[in-house]
């Protein structure tokens, strides 16, 4: 179980992960369903949670050479995510977007409680889908 929380917080920061393949592992493997969705859940919501807590001190360093986002690309992402507001975390367990999305939202000071349970939700939502695919698709092939 210590595994799948490690990869499923790597998973949520920016570097790469499988989180997903891992839970449904450990699944074939006989671990509780319960008790793997809660370790997933947690450890990737924690990880994103560091994404949040990085976009919120991000802002002080773009006038830096180094700073990953150019002026414009910063405005457009604000906008962006104005536009379609906090509600947007519910997208945070999409790959690719998932991650700047909570980085976006630490730059924009979101509250934390309501990083927490958007970001938990999303993430939640994802693995509950991932063991229900895994029952349906990979039962026969557990031993």
């Amino acid at each position: 179980m210590l595994s799948l929380f490690l990869v499923a917080f790597a998973s949520a920061t920016l570097l790469p992960g499988g989180s997903e393949v891992w839970l449904a592992r450990l699944w074939c493997l006989g671990e509780s369903p319960a008790a793997l969705w809660a370790v997933a859940t947690l450890g990737n919501t924690l990880g994103s949670l560091v994404n949040v807590w990085l976009g919120r001190y991000a802002r002080r360093f773009q006038e830096r050479r180094w700073f990953p986002a150019s002026p414009t690309q910063l405005a457009r992402a604000e906008r962006w995510y104005l536009r379609f507001g906090e509600w947007s975390l519910l997208a945070s367990w999409v790959p690719l977007i998932g991650d700047p999305l909570t980085v976006l939202a630490g730059v924009l000071r979101l509250p934390w409680w309501r990083a927490i349970v958007l970001i938990a939700l999303a993430k939640g939502a994802r693995y509950a889908v991932v063991l229900v695919l895994a029952r349906q698709w990979l039962a026969p092939l557990c031993v």
